[in-house]
């Protein structure tokens, strides 16, 4: 049985409380909002809170992101409206991604087998080329491979494959994406 009363994670310790406070500020005011910001004052932001940005992002409104010291995304990516970056540990965008309305990469989860529900957090990487569809989920610890696409609505539990697509929950290969 779960007792939430023994759960801790005090070992968690994601940066210092001020630096947190200000990411929210700035966040509430530039990221969660419907009014389009420009991508260069998105990216900028970003940089100044640690995270690693190439030229070419586009950032759309309503996007969250947990704590942009532990998010890289590559040359050209795209993510879109309402998506959550739910980084409690580092998530790799590559170049080329697209990350659409909706989704959400989510790096933490708790031990259900544990009776204090002990929090566990794992890395994310999406390789150059990925394409996470609408309403879509990626789990901790996964890696989406070069090219691989994760359909609208499906959430990616094991890896996915190089120049692949998978569909589903939890989601399973269904063929490999044709070369353009």
């Amino acid at each position: 049985m779960i007792d939430l009363s023994k759960y801790n994670n005090s070992w968690y310790n994601p940066g210092s409380k001020i630096k947190i406070i200000l990411w929210m500020i700035f966040s509430y005011l530039f990221f969660t909002t419907n009014f389009p910001f420009p991508n260069k004052i998105k990216t900028l932001i970003l940089r100044r809170f640690g995270a690693t940005i190439k030229d070419g992002v586009v950032i759309k409104p309503n996007v969250r992101i947990k704590y942009p010291w532990f998010l890289t995304i590559g040359y050209n990516s795209w993510i879109g409206e309402d998506v959550w970056i739910d980084n409690l540990c580092d998530v790799t965008i590559g170049d080329n991604c697209c990350i659409s309305q909706g989704a959400m990469l989510l790096t933490g989860n708790h031990d259900y087998k544990s009776e204090t529900f002990d929090l566990i957090i794992k890395e994310i990487t999406l390789e150059d080329g990925c394409w996470v569809g609408a309403k879509s989920v990626v789990c901790p610890s996964i890696t989406l491979h070069k090219n691989s696409i994760l359909t609208v609505g499906s959430i990616a539990t094991s890896n996915l494959i190089e120049s692949s697509i998978y569909q589903g929950n939890p989601a399973t290969f269904k063929k490999y994406r044709l070369k353009g």
